[in-house]
């Protein structure tokens, strides 16, 4: 260590500082290089801070699944069941690691395994929300992964160790945190077998990836390219240990309906029976009752279906969920465009006929509450497109016709408040 008066040639190389009374410098092992104390103090302070933000989680400080409920009211429409099965299964999940290393370890302790969940509904019903939404209140790393760009390790496309690869990024390189995320990932159901009956040509991208990913899900201490791609030889990897990283699946199992319909069905065939007369809630229902056996069916593998305990049906959402879903929600779409347009000094409005058309149009392209987005972006991109360049404060009304395209003078409906213009 250089104290002061030693030699004030040296100086840290972190801030550049030469020893002082009030500054030490500490020699490296090489002789030529020196930190000063204040400078390890800084990186001490670094590390301690990192270790802080692993500590395991203590369930004080996990939601209750009615505090989880409550959350997700705010930002997700309807689907009363799934919030409700999430909420306690992720909630489960956290105790469960709450629990210490310490205590896991005794002999007699019991071993609580984890509950992965599986979420079967059709597109835009909120699958993607509600977990991202869960993950947001925890405050936990959380990653979403396309099941359709997997394939088995060796052929073109990605391995499944890039979802992995997707969670540490989400948690800027921190290996320990993105060990107690969540990953969620979507279109389980396009990865399933094509038939069941073997083929003497390989299922590299259906059930491969399922293969691929069994242990990942179960748990496993994974090798993870760090910058994704392929796997070499020589290449250093990543380490990290999935035991405690939540899996969520979504899909939409288009056809899985019927064939539990086939199962449960007490309905009489001929020219007496009733066809075609099951609601979105009865669909809902039937869903619900999904065993392994009809996910066997479907083309998901039994090894699979075993690592996912936990599965729930999201039903189709109706005109009011989605006239709900436009208006309610915290991060709801017209409050978003009223957020941006008053950026410009504009007030916009919606008038309620015309709310409920964007509902209406939503569900004629079966797009769901994903697709109602992009018909307000379509719908208000000429008055996006002008309204920058109106002087003063201005204001914009929607209605039904400027939702159904019959409006073509948009721009005339923009009102501005010359009084406002001329007092400037």
């Amino acid at each position: 260590m250089k104290r002061f008066g030693s030699n004030n040639d040296v100086f840290c190389f972190f801030c550049g500082s030469t020893a002082s009374k009030d500054r030490k410098l500490i020699t490296g092992p090489s002789g030529n290089t020196f930190i000063c104390d204040k400078c390890v103090a800084i990186c001490q302070g670094i590390l301690d801070q990192q270790e802080a933000d692993v500590t395991p989680i203590e369930l004080k400080d996990v939601p209750t699944p009615r505090e989880f409920k409550e959350y997700l009211d705010s930002y997700v429409v309807g689907q009363e069941e799934a919030k409700k099965t999430l909420s306690v299964a992720v909630y489960n999940h956290y105790k469960r690691m709450s629990v210490s290393a310490a205590a896991q370890a005794a002999e007699d302790a019991v071993k609580i395994e984890k509950s992965n969940v599986l979420l079967i509904g059709p597109t835009g019903s909120g699958k993607t929300l509600l977990a991202r939404t869960l993950a947001q209140r925890l405050k936990v790393p959380f990653a979403i992964a396309d099941a359709t760009t997997l394939t088995e390790a060796g052929y073109v496309g990605e391995d499944v160790e890039n979802v992995l690869l997707k969670l540490i990024n989400a948690a800027d390189g921190n290996i320990e945190a993105a060990e107690r995320g969540i990953i969620f990932i979507d279109e389980i159901d396009k990865i399933a077998r094509k038939s069941e009956n073997t083929s003497i040509t390989r299922d590299v991208s259906g059930e491969g990836v399922q293969q691929a990913l069994l242990k990942i899900i179960e748990g496993t201490v994974a090798s993870v390219p760090p910058q994704g791609g392929r796997k070499h030889p020589n290449q250093e990897m990543l380490q990290i240990d999935t035991t405690n990283i939540l899996f969520i699946l979504g899909g939409a199992f288009v056809g899985l309906d019927k064939i539990i319909e086939q199962r449960v069905s007490s309905h009489a065939m001929g020219f007496g029976s009733e066809v075609g007369q099951m609601t979105d809630e009865d669909k809902m229902k039937l869903l619900n009752q999904v065993t392994p056996d009809d996910l066997v069916k479907f083309g998901l593998i039994p090894e699979l279906i075993g690592r996912m305990p936990i599965t729930c049906a999201l039903k189709e959402l109706t005109r009011d969920d989605l006239v709900s879903v436009l208006t309610e929600p915290k991060n709801a779409i017209t409050k978003q465009f009223q957020a941006s347009f008053n950026i410009d000094d504009v007030k916009l409005e919606f008038e309620k006929d015309a709310i409920e058309e964007i509902a209406d149009e939503a569900i004629r392209q079966k797009t769901g509450a994903r697709g109602l987005r992009t018909i307000v972006e379509k719908m208000l991109m000429d008055v996006m497109f002008k309204i920058p360049d109106i002087k003063g404060k201005k204001t914009f009304t929607v209605t039904k016709k400027i939702v159904q395209g019959k409006e073509k003078n948009i721009e005339s409906l923009i009102k501005t408040d010359t009084a406002a213009i001329e007092s400037a």
